[in-house]
């Protein structure tokens, strides 16, 4: 038995989870939000109760020192040695790592080297790690990549038809984020259908705030619909999803804005919130929907051809599917939105959802088809902790 501590680090965010493993127990989890302001709040879970405060956290370390105090104040663990290993989410592996790692120097040091990959995480993704590796410096750590579930994709797939120097010289590519998701849910629909991974053709439908598919053959990602960045795919809470490129110099001079400035507007102000005006929170636009608001309406018809257009390319490409998995909040929570996207694929792929049932599906395992469906569609919600440390287990040797 040992104690495995998840972590997922953001630019002023602290995510955790503790497990027991094997037996994937959790024990407690929280967030630490705001981290630099003077009204930071610190989450935790005691006994399934919620207890939280708001004080001045400074940085992560300081943040980290809080948890950790709060662990043996709240008799989460009598002592901190009980504590056997850390496993942190990175957003980007690069080429380099295609599967999780125990972290050395040199892994350190390439989380730093990448950061140009994805420079409002990986900073972050550092200085978590460095704050934990502080605060206990004999407990081994593993890091746990974003992008290297998707590493399994064909060059004819992950790279642009680009001038091939811009990939030989700057890694110029089609990554994929989400990973952990997509591999958590995927193996978990083979477990459903009591096969191997390696038996199984799916489409995992990663629907949140930020959003991404995959199309998963055989237990090996073929394709995901995030690109270089994250901003790539189907339109998201804020990001916009694919777009032209040449749309970006045409705006940037009407609009006077830097090419800084329009990513930036891309990423946040764009997606459902840019469409419906309302919110990028999908239970906002949801309300404002079924109020009948035109520009919530166009943002869901939007949101769910996009999906769909999606999951008919990935069909297309694996040549058959088992199965259609949604997750995340969207997707295991939204039945309308399920219903939406699956209703575009009726037609082209015989997909019907049992409506009755799928209407009371909200965050829990379920079969949402209906009996003549021709493509089964399931519910999963993910899990991305428990690989973290399902990972940081196997690679210790725990």
């Amino acid at each position: 038995m040992s104690k495995v501590m998840a972590v997922n680090a953001g630019s002023s965010s602290l995510k955790f989870k503790l497990f027991q493993m094997p037996e994937e127990i959790v024990l407690t989890d929280g967030v630490v939000e705001r981290i630099g302001m003077q009204d930071a709040i610190f989450t935790i879970k005691v006994n399934g109760e919620k207890k939280s405060h708001v004080e001045p956290i400074l940085d992560h370390q300081q943040a980290v020192n809080m948890l950790l105090e709060a662990l043996i104040n709240y008799h989460i663990v009598e002592k901190l040695d009980e504590i056997d290993a850390v496993g942190h989410r990175v957003l980007h592996g690069g080429e380099k790592y295609g599967d999780s790692a125990v972290v050395t120097d040199e892994v350190a040091q390439d989380i730093l080297d990448m950061k140009d990959l994805g420079p409002l995480h990986m900073p972050a993704n550092y200085i978590g790690w460095k704050s934990f590796a502080t605060a206990l410096p004999n407990v081994k750590h593993v890091t746990v990549y974003d992008t290297a579930f998707h590493l399994t994709m064909e060059p004819e797939t992950y790279l642009y038809p680009i001038p091939l120097e811009y990939y030989e010289k700057y890694q110029a590519r089609r990554y994929g984020f989400h990973g952990t998701s997509h591999k958590f849910v995927s193996k978990r629909f083979a477990e459903l259908l009591n096969k191997k991974p390696e038996d199984v053709n799916v489409i995992t439908c990663h629907l949140g705030n930020g959003a991404s598919l995959a199309a998963v053959k055989g237990g090996k990602c073929i394709n995901t619909s995030m690109g270089f960045t994250p901003l790539a795919g189907i339109m998201m809470g804020a990001r916009s999803g694919d777009i032209d490129p040449s749309l970006m110099p045409y705006l940037m001079e009407k609009t006077g804005q830097s090419a800084s400035e329009l990513v930036n507007t891309l990423n946040k102000k764009s997606g459902m919130l840019g469409i419906s005006g309302v919110s990028s929170d999908a239970r906002d636009v949801d309300k404002a929907f079924r109020e009948g608001n035109k520009r919530a309406i166009l943002a869901r018809k939007m949101y769910a051809q996009r999906v769909a257009s999606f999951i008919g390319s990935y069909y297309v490409q694996l040549g058959h599917i088992d199965g259609i998995v949604f997750t995340a909040g969207l997707g295991e929570n939204d039945a309308a939105v399920r219903s939406e996207i699956c209703a575009l694929l009726t037609e082209p792929l015989g997909v019907k959802l049992d409506e009755d049932f799928n209407s009371t599906i909200h965050g829990e395992e379920a079969l949402i088809s209906a009996a003549d469906s021709k493509v089964p569609v399931y519910v999963i919600p993910t899990n991305e902790e428990l690989v973290i440390a399902r990972d940081t287990v196997r690679l210790l040797g725990l």
